[in-house]
């Protein structure tokens, strides 16, 4: 089993080269908002009842595929590396998939393209709660000034990893690269 953890800024391109991915190797993608989307339509995601609600549906999926015959799965994450929280989770999820192969992917792009991209059909038809263009503005600019979404050279020890800066490529052969690296 493959695990694959895609995690970068906001609007890097996860979810779309997590989906450019999933055609290419056939495991299947959890985006972030999934989970977030769903728990929207009841509770903020910021607050304590929708973050709750979002923690135990990703738990509960994470579980049933780390114990089931796929072949494994695509995940996506903003991970605040200022956040021992966040290190803490990232932990705990790889310990879930302790029989998997994980494979750490990060993503980088210029702050002008990801801006672009914050509004894209893609991005918006997948994303429910980025529809409301204001607040997903008001969304990105602040996790810009909240989290620090890229790590610092040699912060990320993990044997299996790599980094792609996406401002420049296609996320078709952003994919092409994770496959191939992975042997996915």
């Amino acid at each position: 089993m493959k695990f694959v953890l895609i995690f970068g800024p906001g609007a890097v391109g996860k979810m779309t080269v997590g989906q450019e991915l999933e055609k290419l190797t056939g495991l299947r993608l959890f985006h972030n908002h999934m989970t977030i989307d769903l728990v929207a339509n009841f509770f903020s995601y910021g607050s304590p009842e929708g973050r709750r609600l979002v923690d135990l549906f990703r738990k509960e999926i994470f579980e049933a595929v780390a114990k089931s015959d796929l072949p494994g799965m695509i995940f996506t994450v903003i991970f605040s590396l200022d956040s021992q929280s966040d290190w803490d989770y990232i932990e705990d999820l790889c310990k879930v998939f302790e029989r998997a192969e994980i494979c750490f992917v990060e993503l980088e792009a210029d702050f002008e393209e990801r801006h672009r991209r914050n509004t894209t059909p893609n991005r918006l038809a997948h994303k429910p709660t980025k529809r409301n263009l204001e607040m997903a503005e008001k969304w990105f600019m602040d996790g810009e000034k909240k989290w620090r979404a890229n790590s610092r050279p040699g912060e990320i020890t993990h044997e299996n990893y790599i980094r792609i800066d996406t401002t420049n490529i296609e996320p078709q052969d952003a994919a092409k690269l994770i496959k191939d690296a992975f042997a996915l």
